[in-house]
């Protein structure tokens, strides 16, 4: 008898996106002729620029001709793509990074939930509240958060509330934690830590001897000059704290899949008899074990993200999602709704009249438009929505006056 994985039973009855597509399905048979805006998903909806197709274009033809035809790659990732990341999103800041110490992957989200891993089950993690439900998922699916209660909440994980009162930034555990997520810009918020904070977050790290799982992803949509756009621009960091980010929301690469994580060889973590070993080797060895890297036509297109051309037309890409964000942050607002985000993120985040899942069923009922409901975000998200900039303009504009015209309390 093959006996299952039990805590898999832990685990919320669906993904939050899974529900939310069960609903939107549901709806449409319903409703067959509904124009539905979705606003939902971190979904991108604008092409890959025109220098990211040339480079595959070309990848592609090399990979037709058996003098250019390359078959397995570097598990941890070409040396080309490896060097172009630090030469443009590093060096210019002024970070040290080595080329052993980025790791190209065929996603974040992948990333964030396998590099727990690494860790003993016996550590006790930290996650802001609200948060992206990859993180706590993947640890309940390795045994490591305990029992769960009424809340949703589980036992072994300290919740670091992100609240109106406190601006929607988490204070430092009151309790031991041993692994820290903390993703800035963040998703779902929209919100930001300024240098001064994020000081606080290593120094906690160093103190306590825990690792810090950064999430960058959304890094490239800062808009205000003072917010860091890596973790790593804080002194020792280097020391306890992974990077995580993405080409998917930064160049469209939501389909193409592409992201990389920065594990520098300074952190270490511990075995039961106090002894320090490299995580950067530990996760050397699992993705040499269990991933056989990204295509090279992917990784060739998104090395040409850093040509002149590709940073060009990745920023006017980047600027099209920003003005959508500046628009529904405006309109809601206007609306009379409070709002947070949506000026250095591509997430726009508000409190709402109704528990979060009624009004994600209101606004698709009524104005034919899908967001998230905070809820799904964690105990601290119930009450608030999210909206995402990933839409036409045209859609944008359209979906915040069906919001303005249709959503009246």
């Amino acid at each position: 008898m093959a006996l299952m994985n039990e805590n898999y039973l832990k685990l919320p009855g669906s993904y939050l996106f899974s529900e939310i597509a069960r609903r939107i399905s549901e709806f449409k048979k319903e409703n067959p002729d509904a124009d539905i805006i979705r606003m939902g998903i971190g979904d991108v909806t604008r092409p890959l620029v025109p220098a990211v197709i040339k480079a595959m274009h070309q990848a592609v033809d090399e990979m037709s001709q058996a003098a250019t035809f390359r078959g397995y790659g570097p598990e941890q990732g070409y040396e080309f793509l490896a060097r172009k990341i630090i030469e443009n999103d590093f060096t210019p800041r002024g970070i040290p990074v080595d080329i052993d110490e980025v790791f190209v992957s065929d996603g974040a989200k992948s990333d964030t939930a396998n590099f727990q891993e690494l860790f003993g089950l016996n550590n006790i993690l930290a996650v802001t509240d609200p948060v992206y439900p990859v993180y706590v998922d993947s640890n309940v699916m390795a045994g490591r958060t305990g029992s769960v209660n009424a809340k949703g909440q589980f036992e072994n994980i300290v919740y670091l509330s992100c609240t109106e009162e406190n601006g929607m930034k988490p204070s430092l555990p009151q309790t031991k934690a041993d692994m820290i997520y903390l993703c800035y810009p963040n998703n779902p918020t929209g919100m930001t830590l300024s240098k001064e904070e994020l000081k606080k977050w290593v120094a906690y790290a160093r103190d306590n001897k825990a690792i810090i799982l950064y999430d960058a992803a959304y890094e490239a949509f800062i808009r205000e000059e003072g917010v860091p756009h890596s973790i790593f621009e804080i002194e020792g960091a280097r020391e306890v704290a992974v990077e995580f980010r993405s080409f998917s929301k930064t160049a469209g690469f939501t389909g193409t899949r592409c992201a990389y994580t920065v594990v520098p060889k300074d952190v270490k973590v511990f075995d039961s008899q106090g002894n320090a070993h490299s995580l950067n080797k530990m996760w050397l060895r699992r993705q040499t074990t269990k991933f056989n890297g990204a295509s090279y036509p992917v990784q060739a297109a998104a090395a040409a993200v850093f040509s002149e051309e590709g940073k060009k037309q990745i920023q006017e890409t980047i600027h099209y999602y920003m003005e959508n964000a500046a628009i529904i942050r405006a309109g809601l607002e206007s609306a009379g709704y409070k709002v947070f985000g949506g000026v250095n993120a591509p997430y726009i985040w508000f409190k709402t009249p109704l528990p979060s899942w009624d009004f994600f069923d209101k606004l698709m009922k009524e104005a034919h438009v899908i967001g998230t409901p905070g809820a799904g975000f964690g105990a601290s998200g119930e009450g608030y929505f999210r909206l995402t900039a990933f839409n036409t303009r045209e859609n944008t504009e359209q979906a915040i006056e069906r919001m303005k015209t249709k959503m009246i309390f």
